[in-house]
């Protein structure tokens, strides 16, 4: 459907130069993307799997300034993360809430200290703030979190943070680009990049996976947003090139909402491995992460290993009446942060700055790499406006501060079908004309038959695994439940895409492989 347009449209403009090709197509990229549209470039994006597939739909769900990083002294990281958070939760309302968070405090001096540090916290993000903290005594804290050990509790400390949907927010961000007027594909792999007889780069070689058709396409600039795989790109540049990216592994684990029984999340700030441990209410779940795990190798598809799950079964045990055990996990997922470091450096990645950095080789490839979800948009302008300045680009205004996401308000009902943006109505009009297609296909899971219809004509799902990790959520929210529905999904899906039974059993048979990871 719209893919299919997208790729006879870049067959027709196959001899036209693009002002920009962004390749990478996560939080990153598409920022990218989106900021290069909306300033009237001409921008073509290729992501080599499906939007989001990797670091950007496996985060810990938070758009936050990062308390942590507060601790560290990062004050410059933490202002702009805060400020960015304001940004977002206005411009993308209908996937992002504001969350409330107590840490627990088991000493008089903890309580002094981690009320000050966040009255500091709540003094930053100024205007933009999302509700005042304050201490709270023994009581309140345990009816606040009934799940919570009473052993020693002074009380806790309440602050605010926002809460997001990731992939959903990737979705949000292509949607934008392709309503200005870019083109965004997905199952497109830069091969190599391509220079003029100066040896500038003009241009790349991908091919659609899908089809394995090889396209030449030509540019005036080519920007490597592509997370953990930057240095792959660069390479592509430049053999040579040294290595960027210290990527380490986060895991979160999953479980049922009788863990927390509670609206409000709990931020351990002290575990074993020197990293914070969050325990959030996310739809009707439970996330509770994450890990820090230097890496070497880099894979699409990263999986957890024993020691990290039971690192954070133990350490939410330390605190929950309930203690989670292994067959309490509804799923468990592994995500690999790019991080901006130099690789031979033995520090620790939880001390590796979650700052970014944007660099230009000297044949023109301009890469953007580290940073985090909250810093996307900020990272997109420095990264157009460094193109600019390198005089690839005329002088044009960021426009996208003030860029929303989606019509709907602030304040708008927190139906669930608004995940959807402004154009929820279509799914319940689906729903209205048809009501046995609004009948949630798994009582585990919230996902309806009008919804898989809905994404399959809209959202550039072509595989299983597009359709129930990240169009919807059912992987993440239940692995075994999402391993239910998948052959009456699949089946909805050759029905709207004219897939066949052999298809149909491919997908099935690949996913199923797929959730052993993540249970």
């Amino acid at each position: 459907m719209i893919r299919e347009l997208f790729v006879k449209e870049l067959r027709k403009l196959s001899g036209v130069t693009w002002d920009i090709i962004v390749i990478g197509g996560g939080a990153t990229g598409l920022g990218v993307a989106l900021d290069s549209i909306t300033r009237g470039y001409k921008t073509l994006l290729l992501e080599q799997s499906d939007f989001g597939k990797g670091t950007s739909s496996r985060s810990t769900k938070l758009i936050h300034g990062g308390v942590r990083y507060l601790a560290q002294g990062d004050l410059q990281m933490v202002m702009e993360a805060l400020y960015e958070r304001g940004l977002i939760l206005k411009n993308a309302p209908h996937i992002t809430s504001n969350q409330e968070f107590v840490i627990p405090v088991y000493s008089w001096w903890d309580a002094f200290f981690y009320t000050v540090g966040l009255k500091f916290y709540d003094y930053l993000s100024r205007r933009l703030s999302m509700g005042k903290s304050y201490f709270i005594n023994r009581q309140t804290i345990l009816t606040r979190l009934p799940q919570l050990k009473p052993n020693g509790l002074k009380g806790g400390v309440v602050y605010h943070d926002g809460q997001f949907d990731d992939s959903r927010m990737v979705l949000a961000l292509a949607h934008s680009c392709a309503n200005k007027g870019g083109i965004v594909l997905n199952y497109f792999k830069v091969t190599a990049l391509l220079k003029n007889q100066k040896g500038m780069i003009n241009g790349l070689i991908a091919k659609e996976t899908v089809s394995g058709d090889e396209f030449y396409l030509k540019a005036k600039l080519v920007i490597n947003a592509t997370g953990v795989f930057a240095d792959d790109i660069a390479r592509m540049d430049n053999p040579e090139s040294k290595l960027t990216i210290k990527p380490s592994r986060g895991v979160h684990i999953v479980l049922d909402r009788s863990f927390l029984r509670s609206d409000s999340a709990i931020l351990i700030p002290k575990t074993n491995d020197g990293r914070v441990l969050f325990t959030i209410p996310w739809y009707n779940v439970v996330v509770v992460g994450t890990t820090d795990t230097p890496l070497d190798v880099i894979s699409l598809e990263p999986v957890a290993i024993d020691r990290e799950i039971n690192f954070i079964l133990q350490t939410a045990g330390k605190y929950l009446l309930k203690p989670p055990l292994r067959e309490d996990i509804l799923c468990i997922y592994a995500g690999l942060r790019p991080l901006a470091a130099n690789p031979l450096k033995t520090a620790s990645t939880k001390e590796v700055s979650r700052r970014h950095k944007i660099t230009l080789s000297s044949s023109g490839l301009l890469s953007i790499f580290g940073g985090k979800w909250t810093t996307y948009r900020l990272m997109a302008e420095e990264t157009i406006n460094r193109a600019i300045n390198a005089g690839f680009l005329e002088r044009r205004k960021c426009v996208t501060p003030q860029f929303r996401l989606t019509t709907l308000p602030g304040n708008a009902s927190k139906n669930r079908l608004h995940i959807y943006g402004d154009r929820f109505y279509e799914i319940q009009n689906l729903i209205n004309n048809h009501p046995e297609l609004g009948i949630p296909m798994d009582p585990r899971l919230p996902y309806t038959r009008a919804e898989i219809i809905w994404i399959c004509r809209n959202e550039m799902a072509l595989t299983l695994e597009d359709m129930l990790a990240r169009r919807t959520r059912a992987l993440f929210l239940n692995a075994r439940a999402s391993s239910e529905i998948a052959p009456e999904v699949a089946s909805l899906m050759a029905e709207e895409s004219g897939y066949d039974i052999e298809w149909q059993k491919e997908q099935i048979d690949s996913y199923s492989q797929l959730v052993k990871n993540y249970i």
